[in-house]
């Protein structure tokens, strides 16, 4: 699940780009809040922007809570969001494989 403190409706033509560069088709996606799952159970809530561990409802910290931070490419290239996509893959990636190895 993926989801926002502050969503549009709608994924950045520039994240869809950066996703579509790897072989990942995100184009039929939309943004979603945190509201939506407000009554989900979570194992492990991985906020990520670097105000999202401020912002994030207090009800999400049923699960582990990790904050792993990376900046907001919103305003920037699509090489800013190559580059946080990228770290995504590098850092919350392993994490996730080792937290669902320990499951």
């Amino acid at each position: 699940v993926s989801a926002g403190t502050r969503p549009t409706g709608s994924v950045h033509p520039l994240a869809i780009a950066a996703m579509q560069e790897i072989g990942v088709d995100v184009a039929n996606a939309r943004s979603k809040s945190t509201d939506e799952f407000r009554n989900a159970a979570f194992d492990v809530v991985i906020t990520v922007c670097d105000n999202a561990a401020e912002e994030c409802p207090l009800w999400l910290g049923q699960g582990k809570r990790i904050h792993i931070g990376f900046p907001d490419p919103a305003r920037g290239t699509l090489d800013d969001f190559c580059a946080v996509r990228d770290s995504i893959r590098q850092q919350v990636i392993p994490f996730l494989d080792s937290v669902c190895a320990s499951a």
